[in-house]
Protein backbone atom coordinates (compact mmCIF):
# COMPACT_ATOMS: atom_id res chain seq x y z
CA UNK A 1 0.00 0.00 0.00
CA UNK A 2 1.30 3.38 -1.09
CA UNK A 3 1.44 6.56 1.65
CA UNK A 4 -1.05 7.63 -0.33
CA UNK A 5 -3.43 5.45 0.25
CA UNK A 6 -3.00 4.98 3.52
CA UNK A 7 -3.38 8.93 4.61
CA UNK A 8 -7.23 8.62 2.62
CA UNK A 9 -8.09 5.06 4.62
CA UNK A 10 -6.98 6.37 7.91
CA UNK A 11 -8.85 9.72 7.52
CA UNK A 12 -11.91 7.64 6.91
CA UNK A 13 -10.95 5.35 10.02
CA UNK A 14 -10.95 8.75 12.10
CA UNK A 15 -14.47 9.74 10.70
CA UNK A 16 -15.62 6.62 10.94
CA UNK A 17 -15.11 6.58 14.82
CA UNK A 18 -16.20 10.12 15.03
CA UNK A 19 -19.48 8.96 13.79
CA UNK A 20 -20.14 7.60 17.62
CA UNK A 21 -17.66 9.36 19.92
CA UNK A 22 -18.70 12.26 20.82
CA UNK A 23 -15.11 14.03 22.65
CA UNK A 24 -11.94 15.59 21.65
CA UNK A 25 -10.62 14.79 18.44
CA UNK A 26 -7.23 14.56 20.41
CA UNK A 27 -8.38 11.15 21.68
CA UNK A 28 -8.88 9.50 18.34
CA UNK A 29 -5.68 10.28 17.17
CA UNK A 30 -4.08 8.97 20.24
CA UNK A 31 -6.10 5.95 19.82
CA UNK A 32 -5.05 4.88 16.28
CA UNK A 33 -1.57 6.14 17.49
CA UNK A 34 -1.91 2.89 19.37
CA UNK A 35 -3.84 1.19 16.54
CA UNK A 36 -0.61 2.44 13.66
CA UNK A 37 2.05 1.22 16.41
CA UNK A 38 0.73 -1.86 16.83
CA UNK A 39 0.42 -1.09 20.58
CA UNK A 40 -2.07 -1.72 23.68
CA UNK A 41 -3.49 1.10 24.59
CA UNK A 42 -5.07 1.59 28.58
CA UNK A 43 -8.33 3.87 28.90
CA UNK A 44 -8.34 5.55 32.01
CA UNK A 45 -11.13 7.74 33.37
CA UNK A 46 -14.71 8.07 35.49
CA UNK A 47 -17.85 6.04 34.28
CA UNK A 48 -20.10 7.07 31.56
CA UNK A 49 -18.14 9.33 29.43
CA UNK A 50 -17.27 6.90 26.56
CA UNK A 51 -14.64 4.70 27.64
CA UNK A 52 -16.20 1.26 25.74
CA UNK A 53 -18.00 2.91 23.36
CA UNK A 54 -14.62 4.33 22.18
CA UNK A 55 -13.22 0.92 22.00
CA UNK A 56 -16.12 -0.50 20.00
CA UNK A 57 -16.22 2.14 17.51
CA UNK A 58 -12.34 1.44 16.52
CA UNK A 59 -13.03 -2.57 16.83
CA UNK A 60 -16.67 -2.00 14.45
CA UNK A 61 -14.57 0.14 11.85
CA UNK A 62 -12.18 -2.26 11.13
CA UNK A 63 -12.89 -5.68 9.94
CA UNK A 64 -11.47 -7.75 12.32
CA UNK A 65 -12.40 -10.23 15.02
CA UNK A 66 -13.51 -8.25 18.35
CA UNK A 67 -14.57 -9.78 21.70
CA UNK A 68 -15.25 -8.27 24.99
CA UNK A 69 -13.92 -9.81 28.37
CA UNK A 70 -15.88 -8.21 31.31
CA UNK A 71 -12.79 -8.25 33.87
CA UNK A 72 -15.00 -9.43 37.46
CA UNK A 73 -13.00 -10.80 40.90
CA UNK A 74 -14.10 -14.63 39.89
CA UNK A 75 -12.36 -14.60 36.39
CA UNK A 76 -9.79 -16.54 35.69
CA UNK A 77 -6.93 -16.57 33.31
CA UNK A 78 -8.47 -19.59 31.52
CA UNK A 79 -11.33 -17.72 30.59
CA UNK A 80 -9.52 -15.23 29.36
CA UNK A 81 -6.79 -17.79 27.10
CA UNK A 82 -8.61 -20.80 26.70
CA UNK A 83 -8.39 -23.87 28.37
CA UNK A 84 -7.65 -27.85 27.05
CA UNK A 85 -10.76 -30.16 27.44
CA UNK A 86 -10.94 -34.08 27.33
CA UNK A 87 -12.42 -35.41 24.25
CA UNK A 88 -14.15 -38.50 25.16
CA UNK A 89 -14.83 -39.25 21.99
CA UNK A 90 -11.30 -38.84 19.88
CA UNK A 91 -9.54 -40.06 23.36
CA UNK A 92 -7.66 -36.79 23.18
CA UNK A 93 -7.39 -33.32 24.87
CA UNK A 94 -8.77 -30.84 23.41
CA UNK A 95 -8.04 -26.92 23.03
CA UNK A 96 -11.01 -24.27 23.20
CA UNK A 97 -9.75 -20.87 22.36
CA UNK A 98 -10.38 -18.27 25.24
CA UNK A 99 -11.67 -14.31 23.91
CA UNK A 100 -7.75 -13.09 23.63
CA UNK A 101 -7.85 -14.96 20.19
CA UNK A 102 -9.29 -12.12 18.40
CA UNK A 103 -8.11 -9.05 16.74
CA UNK A 104 -9.09 -6.03 18.99
CA UNK A 105 -9.80 -7.60 22.48
CA UNK A 106 -11.52 -5.01 25.14
CA UNK A 107 -10.42 -5.41 28.52
CA UNK A 108 -13.66 -3.98 30.48
CA UNK A 109 -12.44 -2.69 33.86
CA UNK A 110 -9.31 -4.69 33.46
CA UNK A 111 -8.32 -3.57 37.58
CA UNK A 112 -11.60 -5.54 38.75
CA UNK A 113 -9.88 -9.16 38.65
CA UNK A 114 -6.87 -10.52 40.78
CA UNK A 115 -3.44 -9.95 39.43
CA UNK A 116 -3.78 -13.64 38.80
CA UNK A 117 -5.76 -12.97 35.67
CA UNK A 118 -4.19 -9.74 34.88
CA UNK A 119 -0.79 -11.46 34.87
CA UNK A 120 -2.39 -13.92 31.70
CA UNK A 121 -2.46 -10.92 29.81
CA UNK A 122 1.25 -9.79 29.83
CA UNK A 123 2.64 -13.28 27.51
CA UNK A 124 -0.33 -11.93 24.90
CA UNK A 125 0.61 -8.07 25.04
CA UNK A 126 3.88 -8.38 24.71
CA UNK A 127 4.93 -11.41 22.85
CA UNK A 128 1.64 -11.88 20.75
CA UNK A 129 1.30 -15.84 21.62
CA UNK A 130 -0.12 -17.49 24.47
CA UNK A 131 1.62 -20.71 26.19
CA UNK A 132 -0.71 -23.31 27.23
CA UNK A 133 -0.15 -26.90 28.62
CA UNK A 134 3.24 -26.76 27.43
CA UNK A 135 2.24 -25.32 23.75
CA UNK A 136 2.72 -22.63 22.52
CA UNK A 137 -0.01 -20.79 20.24
CA UNK A 138 0.30 -17.37 18.20
CA UNK A 139 -2.20 -14.94 18.23
CA UNK A 140 -4.16 -13.24 15.29
CA UNK A 141 -2.23 -10.57 13.79
CA UNK A 142 -3.08 -7.85 13.53
CA UNK A 143 -3.65 -8.03 17.36
CA UNK A 144 -4.66 -5.41 20.25
CA UNK A 145 -5.55 -4.71 23.75
CA UNK A 146 -7.91 -1.81 24.77
CA UNK A 147 -8.15 -2.07 28.46
CA UNK A 148 -11.02 0.37 30.15
CA UNK A 149 -10.47 1.13 33.54
CA UNK A 150 -12.02 3.76 36.60
CA UNK A 151 -9.33 5.95 38.10
CA UNK A 152 -11.64 6.55 41.56
CA UNK A 153 -13.30 3.60 42.54
CA UNK A 154 -11.22 1.64 44.28
CA UNK A 155 -13.21 -0.38 46.24
CA UNK A 156 -12.90 -4.24 44.88
CA UNK A 157 -10.59 -3.33 42.76
CA UNK A 158 -6.78 -4.78 42.15
CA UNK A 159 -3.72 -2.15 41.58
CA UNK A 160 -2.10 -2.85 38.19
CA UNK A 161 1.59 -3.40 38.38
CA UNK A 162 4.28 -2.32 36.92
CA UNK A 163 5.03 -5.02 34.61
CA UNK A 164 1.22 -4.62 33.37
CA UNK A 165 1.31 -0.66 32.82
CA UNK A 166 4.57 -0.98 30.77
CA UNK A 167 2.95 -3.44 28.11
CA UNK A 168 0.38 -0.38 27.04
CA UNK A 169 1.82 1.61 24.80
CA UNK A 170 -0.04 4.73 25.49
CA UNK A 171 -3.12 5.81 28.46
CA UNK A 172 -5.98 7.83 28.08
CA UNK A 173 -7.97 10.28 29.49
CA UNK A 174 -11.40 11.17 27.62
CA UNK A 175 -12.42 13.59 29.97
CA UNK A 176 -16.38 15.01 30.14
CA UNK A 177 -18.30 16.32 26.99
CA UNK A 178 -18.86 20.04 26.42
CA UNK A 179 -22.23 21.24 26.12
CA UNK A 180 -22.61 21.00 22.56
CA UNK A 181 -21.39 17.33 23.08
CA UNK A 182 -24.07 16.49 25.34
CA UNK A 183 -26.31 17.50 23.30
CA UNK A 184 -25.41 15.22 20.54
CA UNK A 185 -25.52 12.63 22.72
CA UNK A 186 -28.55 13.01 23.49
CA UNK A 187 -30.18 13.49 20.13
CA UNK A 188 -28.09 10.34 18.63
CA UNK A 189 -29.04 7.96 21.27
CA UNK A 190 -32.75 9.06 21.54
CA UNK A 191 -33.59 5.90 19.65
CA UNK A 192 -31.19 3.79 18.73
CA UNK A 193 -27.60 3.63 19.93
CA UNK A 194 -25.23 4.71 16.64
CA UNK A 195 -22.47 2.45 17.02
CA UNK A 196 -25.46 -0.71 15.94
CA UNK A 197 -25.28 1.30 12.58
CA UNK A 198 -21.77 1.47 12.46
CA UNK A 199 -19.69 -0.16 9.85
CA UNK A 200 -16.47 -0.70 9.07
CA UNK A 201 -13.93 1.29 7.11
CA UNK A 202 -10.71 -0.40 6.74
CA UNK A 203 -9.57 -4.29 7.12
CA UNK A 204 -7.07 -6.31 8.91
CA UNK A 205 -4.63 -5.95 6.02
CA UNK A 206 -5.25 -2.60 5.95
CA UNK A 207 -3.96 -2.01 9.44
CA UNK A 208 -1.02 -4.46 9.08
CA UNK A 209 -0.10 -2.45 5.99
CA UNK A 210 -0.63 0.98 8.14
CA UNK A 211 1.76 -0.77 10.57
CA UNK A 212 4.69 -1.71 8.12
CA UNK A 213 4.48 2.04 6.79
CA UNK A 214 4.22 3.37 10.55
CA UNK A 215 7.94 1.50 11.16
CA UNK A 216 9.34 2.74 7.91
CA UNK A 217 8.77 6.58 9.01
CA UNK A 218 11.81 8.28 9.10
CA UNK A 219 12.91 9.65 12.41
CA UNK A 220 16.26 12.11 12.28
CA UNK A 221 19.34 10.82 14.29
CA UNK A 222 19.10 14.14 16.18
CA UNK A 223 15.52 13.05 17.17
CA UNK A 224 16.71 9.31 18.30
CA UNK A 225 19.20 11.34 20.50
CA UNK A 226 16.38 13.88 21.95
CA UNK A 227 13.93 10.77 23.00
CA UNK A 228 17.12 9.18 24.44
CA UNK A 229 18.08 12.67 26.88
CA UNK A 230 14.40 12.83 27.72
CA UNK A 231 14.04 8.85 28.84
CA UNK A 232 17.46 9.21 30.77
CA UNK A 233 16.01 12.85 32.45
CA UNK A 234 13.23 10.47 34.41
CA UNK A 235 15.64 7.93 35.70
CA UNK A 236 17.41 10.84 37.41
CA UNK A 237 14.66 13.43 38.71
CA UNK A 238 14.47 13.49 42.47
CA UNK A 239 10.34 13.14 42.36
CA UNK A 240 10.41 9.88 40.41
CA UNK A 241 11.11 6.23 42.00
CA UNK A 242 10.89 4.38 38.66
CA UNK A 243 11.99 5.87 35.42
CA UNK A 244 11.27 4.60 32.12
CA UNK A 245 12.70 1.55 30.56
CA UNK A 246 14.01 1.12 27.58
CA UNK A 247 10.96 -0.23 26.36
CA UNK A 248 9.29 2.95 26.96
CA UNK A 249 11.99 4.20 24.84
CA UNK A 250 11.10 2.11 22.08
CA UNK A 251 7.47 3.32 22.59
CA UNK A 252 7.77 6.96 22.39
CA UNK A 253 10.07 6.20 19.15
CA UNK A 254 6.76 4.43 17.86
CA UNK A 255 4.06 6.47 18.63
CA UNK A 256 6.06 9.15 17.05
CA UNK A 257 6.13 7.75 14.21
CA UNK A 258 2.28 6.54 14.35
CA UNK A 259 1.84 10.55 14.84
CA UNK A 260 3.64 11.45 11.80
CA UNK A 261 1.55 8.83 10.09
CA UNK A 262 -1.43 10.69 11.41
CA UNK A 263 -0.38 13.79 10.01
CA UNK A 264 0.10 12.73 6.47
CA UNK A 265 4.14 12.42 7.32
CA UNK A 266 6.47 9.93 6.04
CA UNK A 267 9.53 11.98 8.87
CA UNK A 268 8.95 12.77 12.58
CA UNK A 269 9.43 16.38 14.26
CA UNK A 270 9.79 17.38 17.34
CA UNK A 271 6.38 17.99 18.05
CA UNK A 272 5.17 14.67 17.23
CA UNK A 273 7.60 13.67 20.39
CA UNK A 274 6.58 16.47 22.70
CA UNK A 275 2.77 15.58 22.03
CA UNK A 276 2.91 11.61 22.48
CA UNK A 277 5.02 11.74 25.62
CA UNK A 278 2.61 12.27 28.34
CA UNK A 279 0.41 9.62 27.27
CA UNK A 280 3.26 7.18 26.70
CA UNK A 281 5.63 7.59 29.96
CA UNK A 282 3.09 9.20 32.78
CA UNK A 283 1.94 5.49 33.75
CA UNK A 284 4.74 3.54 33.18
CA UNK A 285 7.19 6.14 35.95
CA UNK A 286 7.05 5.44 39.69
CA UNK A 287 5.95 8.47 41.62
CA UNK A 288 7.38 9.21 45.39
CA UNK A 289 4.11 11.22 45.52
CA UNK A 290 0.62 9.97 46.01
CA UNK A 291 -1.02 11.61 43.14
CA UNK A 292 0.23 9.03 40.94
CA UNK A 293 -0.23 9.74 37.39
CA UNK A 294 -0.91 13.15 37.82
CA UNK A 295 2.37 13.77 39.65
CA UNK A 296 4.13 11.90 36.79
CA UNK A 297 2.81 14.13 34.05
CA UNK A 298 4.05 17.19 35.92
CA UNK A 299 7.83 16.11 36.44
CA UNK A 300 7.33 15.11 32.55
CA UNK A 301 6.15 18.37 31.21
CA UNK A 302 9.06 20.38 33.81
CA UNK A 303 11.30 17.50 31.73
CA UNK A 304 9.62 18.32 28.17
CA UNK A 305 10.41 22.04 28.61
CA UNK A 306 14.17 21.64 30.03
CA UNK A 307 15.34 18.98 27.32
CA UNK A 308 17.21 20.87 24.49
CA UNK A 309 14.93 20.05 21.09
CA UNK A 310 17.09 19.58 17.88
CA UNK A 311 16.80 22.13 15.24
Amino acid sequence: MNRDTAYERIEALHANIRQVFVGHGRVVDHLLVGLLAGGHVLIQDVPGVGKTTLARALAKSIDCDFKRVQFTPDLLPSDVIGVSIYDQEKREFRFIPGPIFANVVLADEINRTPPRTQSALLECMSEGQVSVDGETRVLQVPFMVLATMNPVEYHGTYELPESQMDRFLLRLEIGYPDAEGERRIFRDQRNAHPLDELSATVSGADVVAFQSLTRETKVDPSLEEYVIALVAATREHPEILLGASPRATLALFRAAQARALLDRRDYVIPDDIKEMAIPVLAHRLGSRAATGVESTGGVLRELLAQTPVPA
